[in-house]
């Protein structure tokens, strides 16, 4: 609605001058009926020729379910592809380019694809004889009124292989959608009004799945109070921005060019174009058109100093939803319950069982449809230093319901843990107190006869993922002859749909596990923040910056509170900085080194890698394999060599080694040696594919990848009874288990040899007193 809403705007923006009106004043949205019938679908919308205009192409591979392909069959006929349309977007022209091998079965004509655009059926694509089981491709304009905010391009598949009595299941039905498949767009830019009441709109627009880039723009090198209030807000847009990445470019006193920006400004310190704006005389949050471009915003952060600046951010951190209008002061942030350990949004409950409903990340995500219903999947958060080596299993009370199969044998439910097949469990016929399946929620035995499923924890990571596949058998449909009446008779059943819910008040229980890692881990680090995101709020980690830092440096700062805060969901309102070193020695935190390692620091043995300006050095271990998930024992980790090489490319590198301060505490430094190179480092902390290749005590990142160390000495944060540590000690080494097996059964058998001995001794003594 809100689309049809704006395409209408920019209809009357053609033949009359540029004005805004108010949602509850705009006039009524015009409808697909109210469209002209004979309206070409490849016209594009009329526009405002001084609008900034692009055009974009997203191919399936970008926007089709991974891995980009896929298949459509008898019993699976419609697959989709979604995306969203910013709201300071409209789109003008839409073109589907399909590519798309049909089975060599397929009847032509009467099989054919359809294509509907949120609901709307926008194209008919018939499969000719001369196309069976080849790759062929159409283009297909679609009709931009129908485009909204969110949207969804649905393809179902009209399948034939014979005349009659079919099979639906048939493996020869069957057509696939190549991932070279793609949406051409040209989108508009449209006028907003300054009005805080969008926010973070148009900063940050949930309907864009691409990676958050927002400048972040300074008066000049920023000092402690700007930049930690710029990392407080860049933490806050992580959150927002969660799976899709978030970069924070930073400028000084120069605006970016086409694109949103947030401004820093104090009554001091202002950028060029600020200056002519009056002093306030409170922490005041702003949006306003950027001087040279009407169609681009400016979020002013301003204050009379920089404490204001910090207000300002937390105001918008923790009352975003109280913003209206063009501009708001912050009267006050009151913290009422500080935040306990290990409860990041994002991460499951460890302290009580979770519901699958708390786990829902939208709508109806937990049920499906179809004849074969498309699997259910729920993502798993955990905090990594979670210690489950000794679990025996993790318990999952599931509840769910399903239509009745019509045929049994066969059907099952399949649960999977991270691609990797746990059981899977029939799905009954069977009524329960006289009741249907599909009316009444029924508990399903997820074993032999109780209502708990045990997930072996040792296949557990950070981020896993639970899906559970509904699979019902098919029928046979065919066609029987009776000899005697020489008659032929198709026996045929008309599919239905089938429907499957888990139900949300379905638990699975991390609670009563201890807390017990291996350090140093940079994938902790790279995958879920850690240890700095063991607090949510960041409320033990110290950042150690420089007084006056380069750009580049400044956004590296802000790259990385943003990615913490991603992977948590809650912003670091608690972090602190500092640009002295001696003051890291006076509190018990973690730290994380933006820039440089102290010189103090340098010549430490528990460094293992050091970038500077031209010259760095490395110590290499004495074994290193690639395989990141095989243990190395101590003795390979130690460090065989040192070597110093000087070169002009840029490198940068992420080093993480144990606090000099505090045995629980950690350090984890980012450098790089240019400004190529922080580009590089900021690359890689918002890149999935790189991070999976970041872990050890080192990783080295340059144009060709990341490569990853595991060298120099280990430690152990978290807690464990002596016993647990004794007993885990043991199960790791095999051989110190049978040596301490042996010592247990010798001291077993003299143990019994003494007793047997005392008892015939006693027993002697007795006769020699008869």
């Amino acid at each position: 609605m809100t689309r049809k809403l704006r395409w209408f705007t920019a209809v009357l923006m053609g033949v009359m001058p540029l004005t805004w009106a108010a949602p509850d004043s705009a006039p009524l949205p015009m409808t697909a009926t109210d469209a002209p019938a004979a309206a070409d679908p490849a016209a594009p919308v009329a526009v405002d020729p001084a609008a900034p205009v692009r055009d974009v192409t997203r191919t399936f591979a970008q926007i089709a379910p991974p891995p980009g392909v896929f298949t459509l069959t008898g019993t699976r006929t419609q697959g989709q592809i979604e995306f969203g349309v910013r709201s300071d977007e409209l789109v003008t022209k839409a073109l589907l380019t399909l590519s798309y091998r049909p089975s060599p079965a397929l009847l032509p004509v009467v099989s054919h694809l359809k294509v509907y655009l949120n609901d709307e059926m926008v194209g008919l694509v018939p499969i000719a004889q001369d196309q069976a089981g080849k790759t062929s491709q159409i283009q297909l304009p679609l009709d931009p009124r129908f485009i909204s905010d969110f949207n969804r391009v649905r393809l179902e598949l009209v399948g034939h292989y014979a005349n009659m009595c079919e099979n639906p299941a048939n493996s020869a039905v069957w057509l696939d959608i190549g991932k070279e498949s793609s949406l051409a767009l040209t989108l508009q830019k449209l006028p907003l009004q300054d009005d805080l009441s969008h926010f973070p709109e148009p900063f940050f627009d949930s309907r864009d799945n691409r990676p958050l880039i927002l400048p972040m723009v300074f008066a000049g090198a920023p000092g402690l109070g700007q930049q930690k209030a710029a990392a407080v807000l860049a933490s806050w847009f992580g959150t927002k921005a969660d799976w899709r990445g978030q970069s924070f470019p930073v400028l000084y006193n120069q605006l970016p060019e086409q694109q949103h920006a947030v401004v820093f400004a104090t009554n001091d310190q202002r950028p060029d174009f600020l200056k002519t704006l009056p002093p306030v005389d409170k922490p005041t949050i702003a949006i306003v058109n950027q001087p040279q471009n009407p169609w681009e915003k400016m979020l002013l952060v301003m204050g009379r100093d920089d404490n204001d600046l910090l207000k300002a951010v937390q105001g918008i951190a923790q009352g975003e939803v109280l913003l209206r209008g063009q501009s708001a002061t912050v009267d006050e942030v009151k913290e009422l319950m500080p935040r306990k350990p290990y409860d990041a949004p994002n991460w499951v409950r460890t302290d009580r069982p979770t519901t699958f409903g708390e786990l829902q990340q939208y709508a109806n995500q937990l049920q499906s449809d179809g004849l074969q219903p498309n699997p259910i999947a729920l993502t798993l958060k955990l905090p990594p230093d979670l210690f489950l080596v000794r679990a025996r299993g993790i318990d999952m009370n599931i509840t769910y319901r399903y239509t009745t199969p019509m045929q049994e044998d066969g059907s099952r439910l399949a649960v999977n843990l991270n691609n990797q097949f746990v059981q899977d469990y029939p799905l009954s016929g069977k009524h329960d107190n006289g009741r249907q399946l599909l009316r009444i929620p029924l508990v399903q035995g997820l074993t032999d006869s109780s209502t708990q499923l045990t997930i072996p924890a040792l296949r557990l990571g950070v981020v896993n993922q639970l899906r559970f596949d509904f699979d019902y058998a098919s029928l046979f449909y065919g066609g029987t002859y009776n000899s005697a009446t020489k008659e032929s008779r198709c026996a045929t059943v008309t599919p239905v749909s089938n429907h499957v819910v888990i139900d949300d008040n379905s638990t699975i229980d991390f609670s009563g596990y201890r807390h017990y890692i291996q350090m140093p881990s940079l994938r902790a680090f790279a995958n879920a923040g850690f240890p700095f995101s063991r607090n949510a709020d960041l409320a033990q980690t110290l950042v150690l910056v420089n007084a006056r830092p380069e750009a580049d440096k400044v956004s590296a700062l802000l790259n990385a509170l943003g990615n913490i805060s991603a992977q948590t969901g809650y912003p670091a309102l608690k972090v602190k900085m500092t640009d002295d070193w001696s003051k890291a020695q006076e509190q018990d935190d973690d730290l994380l080194m933006i820039g440089e390692i102290p010189q103090t620091l340098k010549d430490d043995s528990k460094i293992n890698l050091l970038v500077d300006a031209a010259k760095s050095w490395v110590n290499k271990p004495n074994r290193q394999n690639d395989f990141s998930t095989r243990p190395l024992s101590t003795n390979d980790m130690y460090a065989e060599s040192q070597t110093t090489i000087s070169s002009s490319g840029p490198m940068a590198a992420i080093v993480s080694f144990k606090s000099p301060f505090h045995d629980q505490r950690s350090v984890v430094a980012l450098l790089a040696d240019s400004p190529r190179a922080w580009q590089l480092l900021n690359g890689a902390l918002i890149d999935s594919g790189k991070r999976a290749a970041i872990f050890g005590s080192a990783s080295v990142i340059r144009e060709s990848g990341v490569n990853s160390l595991r060298v120099g000495d280990t430690w152990y944060i978290g807690h464990l009874p002596w016993w647990e540590r004794v007993w885990n000690a043991l199960a790791t080494h095999p051989i110190m288990l049978a040596a301490f097996a042996a010592v247990v059964v010798i001291l077993f058998a003299l143990l019994l040899w003494r007793l047997m001995r005392s008892i015939s001794r006693r027993r002697l003594g007795d006769e020699d007193d008869l």
